[in-house]
């Protein structure tokens, strides 16, 4: 074992000092918008100093910073490696990335023997007031699967899911492997939990700056010990960016170290891809799988749930009322033009628009997306609904192959955009049914995830904060902008605009009605890989709107402050007109 090691540690120093040179040789550039892009888009967006800290501005973190820590460790474990006969001989650090399945080096584990006889231990840490807690230990499970590489220097292998206590493993919950490399970027800075020296549970936190990135190997500066190696390297947002292996010695004095070495998680992920195959057994590939598919809660890619609602829940909708922002002021719906109209999904009873509590949709069937969508809001009665889940519907009233359903979702960088924000229609004593329909397919609109809405939801903000603070009441109207050349993707087309008309009352005494444009044009490529490129939200003439999308607002167009003037980029609410 130890002459492995020192053959593993001089392997990482001459991959050290190649791109020492490297980058003497070649000044190294400022980290591509490619991969800043990548990088940016695993940040939690509440997270308002990710950025800067990436880019070496802040070492400001929010407190909840130490409590995701503390939630994540829990999934790391120390190895207990015996022999037959159940004598020790070393430890090791490992971490769960599936529900039974653990990561760690190949020379912690070279062989599924070595595994049948080893011990993962969780817990062995000591609380705050430094007494050590009991530790929980569960037996490992080659023969279910066992996975190893000697070059990427890492083993994958199952776990019991019940120890002989029967306490279950999904107690300690697991770390997903993201499959896109960028995750971390030369000159960021990441934290190891790790079990050094086989001691109690440890973690480095600062002064861990990530030196070189190779296509399979990280070398990063940061304090570890021998039992450290299998450990999980994070970053700032404690994502999974490589496994650590190796330190690196001085090559002018081996009692030194000079950095740490990590096995890109992106690179462990490709070979498990490509070994799946091979695997015999039906069961060790389900349980491959079950990493292999794994996501970040919240991600584009996560699993949705599909619900069905009775059809009371529809029953009594009131739907869109023109008559709402009072006597005198009707806001009827759109007219679609004569070429959309063979186009509408229509219901049993011949209906052209599907009535919800508060709002209304047109549906397209060619596109499978909603021309439009209408909805009231009354600042006076808004309720607070809290959202508890994901669960997304179908609409029974016409047929579901006009209906881009979960599928189209799944496995990429594609969001669920709402286009009647959850929280518009929650007024009144229908608030909560209110909340329930907007989670419907129909009111649902692909968008690329790196999509940046943040002005867009400052607009929305901004309508609906006023009309709460002055009691007023406002009607929207929201929907895509279909063109021939929408990028096609699986079985539809993403809109890569989106447009949004603001009604309510200016001084009691006349309509104001303000039109608006977002594009994600050009970030979108044919792979749906995100593409930089120009995006932004502007106020434009509500004829604009009409041009675009082949519908007729009415009299909306003489209520229009921009009816007579250019397009103006809305970057905050005092940008726009009213």
């Amino acid at each position: 074992m130890a002459k492995k090691m020192e053959q593993i540690q001089q392997e990482a120093l001459q991959r050290y000092l190649a791109f020492e040179e490297e980058r003497r040789l070649e000044a190294q550039a400022a980290a591509s918008t490619e991969r800043m892009m990548t990088r940016s888009s695993i940040i939690n967006h509440h997270d308002n100093l990710a950025m800067e800290r990436i880019i070496n501005q802040s070492d400001l973190f929010p407190i909840a910073h130490l409590q995701a820590g503390l939630d994540v460790s829990k999934a790391v474990c120390r190895i207990s490696i015996r022999s037959q006969s159940g004598q020790l001989e070393s430890y090791g650090t490992g971490f769960l990335v599936a529900p039974n399945l653990l990561l760690t080096n190949n020379h912690v584990l070279e062989t599924s023997e070595a595994a049948m006889y080893a011990v993962a231990e969780f817990n062995y840490e000591d609380d705050v007031h430094f007494m050590p807690r009991d530790i929980i230990s569960f037996r490992l499970d080659p023969e279910a699967l066992f996975i190893t590489d000697e070059a990427l220097d890492f083993t994958l292998v199952a776990v019991e899911e019940n120890n002989q206590h029967d306490i279950p493993l999904t107690d300690f919950g697991y770390l997903p492997l993201l499959p896109k490399p960028g995750k971390i970027l030369e000159g960021e800075y990441v934290t190891i939990i790790q079990h050094p020296n086989g001691g109690p549970k440890a973690i480095t936190i600062r002064e861990n700056e990530v030196k070189f990135i190779s296509s399979d190997f990280v070398h990063y500066v940061s304090d570890t010990e021998p039992g450290s190696s299998g450990s999980p390297v994070f970053n700032d947002q404690w994502v999974v960016v490589a496994l650590h292996h190796a330190g690196i010695p001085d090559p002018n004095d081996p009692t030194k170290w000079i950095a740490n070495e990590g096995i890109r998680i992106s690179s462990i992920i490709q070979h498990l891809s490509e070994a799946r195959s091979s695997l015999e057994e039906e069961h060790s590939r389900e349980l491959l799988d079950q990493l292999l598919t794994v996501v970040m809660p919240g991600s584009a890619a996560e699993p949705m749930e599909v619900g069905v609602l009775a059809e009371d829940w529809y029953a009594d909708a009131s739907g869109y009322d023109p008559t709402f922002l009072g006597q005198g002021f009707d806001v009827p719906l759109p007219a679609l033009g004569e070429a959309l109209i063979d186009d509408v999904a229509q219901t049993a009873d011949g209906k052209r628009v599907l009535d919800y509590m508060h709002f209304s949709i047109a549906m397209s069937k060619s596109r499978r997306l909603a021309f439009y969508t209408a909805v009231n809001i009354d600042g006076n009665q808004l309720v607070d609904v809290k959202r508890s889940n994901d669960r997304w519907y179908f609409d029974p009233r016409i047929d579901e192959a006009y209906q881009i359903g979960p599928e189209f979702y799944q496995s990429n960088d594609i969001d669920r955009g709402h286009l009647v924000r959850r929280r518009d229609p929650n007024w009144g004593v229908d608030a909560v049914k209110a909340n329930e329909h907007t989670f419907h397919f129909t009111n649902c609109s692909p968008q690329h995830k790196n999509f940046n809405q943040k002005a867009w939801l400052d607009l929305e903000d901004y309508l609906l904060d006023n009309a709460r603070d002055h009691s007023m009441k406002v009607s929207v109207f929201t929907g895509p902008v279909f063109r021939d050349d929408d990028v096609r993707y699986r079985d539809a087309q993403i809109p890569d605009q989106f447009w949004k008309v603001a009604v309510m009352l200016k001084g009691d005494a006349a309509l104001s009605a303000t039109a608006y444009l977002q594009t994600q044009e050009d970030l979108i490529g044919g792979d749906l890989e995100f593409v930089y490129g120009q995006f932004g939200t502007y106020q434009v003439p509500v004829t604009q709107i009409e041009e675009l999308t082949g519908l007729d607002f009415g009299n909306l167009r003489d209520a229009d402050p921009m009816a007579a003037g250019q397009a103006a980029r809305v970057q905050r609410a005092e940008d726009i007109r009213l």
